[in-house]
């Protein structure tokens, strides 16, 4: 019989919750930060942080898996399979910058090579081809794209507008991502 864990009560969720964001920070900033700093940036002693994570790695863990199911309901809430693929192709960029810009540590740690969380990476992939199909047969895309090819070069100029231009507005940087991949940097007919 499997057993399923017992959601978390409030003040508990609420704690686990500053713990993630405190580690986001501080390992953001040094990412040989130990428990003892990221308990101390937290607010909480660190056997609050060991009550509910094993140990460095599960913690790290916890905010990984905070960062993809972040992605899934960024990319849920578009609708990438029946909105206009233009609108939710926007919608996603801008959101995914929102989240990669608030968790560059978790973010980097999600893709590291060779890392267990490639599975989810590669439906995350699956579904940014998907809709870049949408956008070619609506004409967005070339009909001779190659779309896996595509897709890494949407990934790519988002890690460049998240990584060069931090605090900048989300929804701006993802129109220059958007226009730079469907028209390039020449000039317009």
């Amino acid at each position: 019989m499997a057993t399923q864990e017992r959601p978390l009560r409030a003040d508990a969720e609420r704690s686990v919750r500053t713990i993630l964001e405190a580690a986001e920070r501080v390992l953001a900033a040094n990412p040989a930060a130990s428990l003892e700093q990221i308990a101390e940036a937290a607010g909480v002693a660190r056997t609050t942080i060991h009550r509910r994570f094993a140990n460095r790695q599960a913690l790290v863990d916890a905010m990984v898996r905070n960062v993809l199911d972040q992605l899934d309901v960024v990319i849920e809430s578009a609708h990438p399979d029946t909105a206009p693929p233009l609108v939710a192709l926007h919608q996603i960029t801008a959101e995914v910058l929102r989240v990669k810009l608030g968790w560059p540590f978790a973010m980097t740690e999600s893709f590291a090579p060779g890392s267990k969380w490639a599975q989810g990476q590669q439906q995350l992939v699956t579904r940014c081809v998907a809709l870049l199909a949408r956008a070619q047969a609506a004409g967005l895309v070339a009909a001779d794209a190659d779309l896996p090819w595509t897709c890494q070069v949407y990934y790519a100029l988002i890690g460049e507008a998240a990584h060069n231009t931090t605090g900048t507005d989300p929804h701006e940087l993802a129109t220059k991502v958007i226009d730079t991949l469907l028209h390039g940097a020449g000039p317009r007919p």
